[in-house]
């Protein structure tokens, strides 16, 4: 299996995670936006979208890492998560 198919697999198994911590789900989030997109490339949103700061921020926060290096990383963190869950 590929790293991409990997990758892709570990995606779709995060949506089924029922009890995941906000810090948590804003590492994915930045590793997966890291994966898919590199460097963040939009305006950071202003201060009455805290929700929109915080995703903002996490992808922000893996800026020049490789897109094989964040694939890598979710992956292992994805796999933490779906274990600590108890999904396989």
């Amino acid at each position: 299996m590929s790293l991409q198919e990997e990758f892709n697999q570990h995606a779709e198994k995060v949506n089924k995670l029922t009890q995941a911590t906000n810090e948590d789900l804003l590492i994915l989030y930045g590793l997966f936006k890291q994966a898919n997109f590199g460097d963040v490339n939009t305006a950071r949103p202003g201060i009455f979208d805290p929700k929109g700061r915080a995703k903002w921020d996490s992808w922000k926060s893996y800026e020049g890492k490789s897109k094989d290096d964040a694939m890598t990383e979710y992956i292992t963190k994805a796999k933490q998560m779906l274990e600590a869950n108890g999904i396989a």
